[in-house]
């Protein structure tokens, strides 16, 4: 389910403020930046803990006021460290999620 595996989503650009996030004391949320050949993938994240116990969704097109972005919303995940992962098998890079807060990674900065 990581990078180059597609699922049949509703994939239809997001429109402002179409975005609700489950967020609170001890809850966050990653917000995975992407470039736009990677729209319709979906993207994996796991506890650095248990790489096992992996969340995903779908790469869409959000339009913004500067035009549109591609990226990832995953809401309700603990506050803790998590790997982002590249491919089902390959890590691409460990992020902090913070309760109450949205964590920004950007995909093409971060080494694979």
């Amino acid at each position: 389910m990581s990078v180059g595996v597609h699922h049949h989503h509703t994939l239809a650009p997001s429109g402002q403020g179409t975005v609700v996030l489950n967020i609170g004391a001890g809850i966050g949320a990653l917000v995975i930046h992407t470039p736009g050949s990677l729209h319709g993938h979906e993207i994996e994240v796991s506890p650095v803990e248990d790489g096992g116990r992996r969340t995903h969704a779908a790469v869409r097109a959000r339009y913004v006021r500067d035009g549109v972005m591609f990226s990832v919303v995953i809401d309700n995940l603990a506050a803790g460290r998590y790997v982002v992962w590249q491919d089902p098998v390959t890590p691409r890079a460990e992020v902090t999620v913070t309760g109450g807060a949205v964590t920004e990674f950007d995909w093409e900065t971060a080494a694979a």
